[in-house]
């Protein structure tokens, strides 16, 4: 039997090994030389300001809406089709959190809904928007931000798909993903399956100093540990405000959501590797877009498009899960990405039902997400490729 040849995979190799086990070897396991380094060499990569790392794409995600003062009540905007931390965060905090459908064409949060939804409420109704740079494609963010500006709102862009992926604004400038210079906040994730790996970990980039600051202090239970920012005018030992060395004050009810000094040195080695990866993905998902255009049983596909990161590859099909189970036969083992936010259980009780979304459900009923990752070689996308079409053929 052929090796199983999963959606998705890490890639770690001789020098992500010695960087770990040289940290291992360290002074520090937690937070340490590495966490910095880390989200400096990252903000670098991505273009913006500042990064702060944390545990995960899901604790980034809570942080954004933490220090964005989400409360509970309060209406949030996002995408149906994503993993469900991007509208959970909203809940962590008690707000409400709206659906708008996607685009069938980019399978990205749909702007014209967006400003359907705006439009047809008073000024002040909602809060902010959370759009996602699902698949690897990257949000058009220059028109999101002019209808936040027009109508108040906040931005946090999801982009645990596309680190390295960017779109080209109207003045022909090539905007990377998670830059700061239309979202408020963005976020990015290193699960092993994503294109930087680090066990779990996740990374936070902005360009507002006070947005940063916040970060920083609710990752690590709200404490803070700066003279700068202490507000107690309590007389300690040495004297009245000469705070001593041991001193810290918790000021907000933060989290532990730190990242560890080891994680770190993995992602850290991963990202030098960074753009190679996706220099790869995209042949593959070049490969992909020429085997199956003009095939009858397609009904879209990613394709080939301009700053895609392609963390994933889909498939529009007919006979989805036929398909889905057959390839599993062949121990290809795709996936599907994703059950429609709206119609899980927890987002049902809200009052979302079949037939809300209706892109959303018709992209559901057809998507698979075919293999795709750097190590993926030529020979296994063949294999994928033709049990494909063997299937549909037969």
């Amino acid at each position: 039997m052929r090796k199983a040849i999963p959606y998705g995979r890490q890639n770690i190799t001789a020098e992500d090994l010695a960087a770990v086990v040289a940290t291992l070897q360290s002074d520090y396991l937690t937070q340490g030389p590495k966490i910095a380094e880390f989200e400096n060499a990252f903000a670098q990569y991505i273009g913006s300001k500042y990064a702060v790392a944390v545990a995960n794409g899901t604790a980034a995600l809570h942080l954004c809406t933490l220090a964005l003062e989400v409360k509970p009540g309060q209406k949030v905007i996002t995408t149906p089709i994503t993993f469900a931390a991007s509208a959970n965060c909203v809940r962590y905090c008690g707000g409400e959190v709206v659906f708008a459908d996607i685009d069938p064409e980019t399978y990205l949060l749909d702007y014209n809904a967006v400003a359907a939804l705006l439009e047809a409420a008073p000024m002040g109704t909602y809060q902010g928007i959370i759009p996602v740079d699902f698949a690897g494609r990257a949000v058009d963010l220059e028109k999101f931000k002019a209808l936040a500006q027009q109508y108040d709102l906040w931005i946090i862009e999801d982009s645990c798909h596309s680190p390295g992926g960017y779109f080209t604004d109207s003045t022909g400038t090539v905007q990377n993903c998670g830059n700061g210079n239309f979202a408020d906040l963005a976020i990015f994730s290193f699960h092993p399956v994503k294109h930087i790996a680090s066990g779990e970990g996740g990374m936070v980039t902005t360009n507002d100093e006070k947005l940063y600051q916040k970060l920083l202090q609710l990752r690590t239970h709200g404490i803070v540990k700066s003279e700068d920012l202490y507000t107690n005018t309590i007389a300690f030992a040495g004297g009245e405000n000469n705070y001593p060395a041991w001193y810290m004050e918790m000021q907000d009810l933060g989290f532990n959501y730190r990242l560890t000094d080891f994680q770190a040195a993995l992602g850290l080695s991963q990202l030098k590797r960074a753009d190679e990866g996706i220099v790869r993905r995209r042949a593959i998902a070049q490969r992909y877009a020429d085997a199956f255009k003009g095939k009858s049983f397609l009904k879209g596909q990613s394709g080939v498009v301009e700053g895609h990161a392609y963390h994933l590859y889909v498939l529009e099909t007919d006979d989805r899960l036929g398909l889905y189970n057959y390839l599993r036969t062949q121990n290809i083992f795709a996936q599907i990405h994703y059950i429609p936010c709206h119609l899980m259980p927890y987002y049902r009780q809200f009052g979302w039902a079949a037939g809300d979304m209706p892109n959303a459900e018709r992209y559901y009923k057809h998507c698979i997400s075919l293999p795709m990752y750097p190590t993926l070689t030529d020979e296994e996308q063949q294999f994928v490729i033709d049990e494909v079409v063997n299937y549909f053929n037969s």
